[in-house]
């Protein structure tokens, strides 16, 4: 099995602790990360602003290069923790469209929950959600952490 595991800053920690409980150990495991293109285009548009104001010098490295190397030592950590060989891709872009075009030679794609912690829609951001419903695998969708208790008001009748 090709298991594709996507990490976020968040909640990387719980994914790569219930990717090492849950797949077997012959699986093939690629460790994603995908840096939103978003952060970099607004940054990028900062100098703009200044109504032709020249803008001053930059005081480091650019916001691509710096999500470059947050984007690899965050692969690395998730390598180290999940104890076993992974390969690992970086990427940037729109993440849900990343995310996708990556899982196309994935058997399983796991990923964890980023919304709110209770059970229900919200319990996934748009993003995640766009990603469950048009990955073209098998997906196993985690809880950061221990999943919330179920509040048997809040069940349909028909489940209580």
């Amino acid at each position: 099995m090709r298991a594709l595991v996507w990490i976020t800053e968040n909640s990387w920690e719980d994914c790569i602790d219930r990717a090492r409980e849950l797949l077997p150990d012959a699986s093939e495991v690629t460790l994603l990360h995908v840096a939103s293109s978003e952060v970099e285009e607004l940054a990028a548009g900062g100098a703009s602003r200044l109504l032709g104001r020249r803008p001053p010098p930059s005081p480091g490295p650019p916001v691509p290069v710096i999500a470059a190397e947050e984007a690899q030592a965050l692969l690395e950590s998730a390598r180290e923790r999940l104890g076993r060989p992974a390969e690992t891709i970086a990427r940037r872009g729109r993440v849900e469209r990343e995310v996708i075009d990556a899982c196309g030679d994935a058997d399983l794609l796991m990923l964890v929950r980023d919304g709110e912690l209770r059970a229900g829609p919200r319990s996934l951001g748009p993003k995640t959600r766009f990603v469950v419903d048009h990955a073209p695998c098998e997906v196993l969708l985690v809880w950061p952490g221990q999943p919330p208790p179920i509040d048997p008001e809040r069940l349909p009748p028909h489940l209580r």
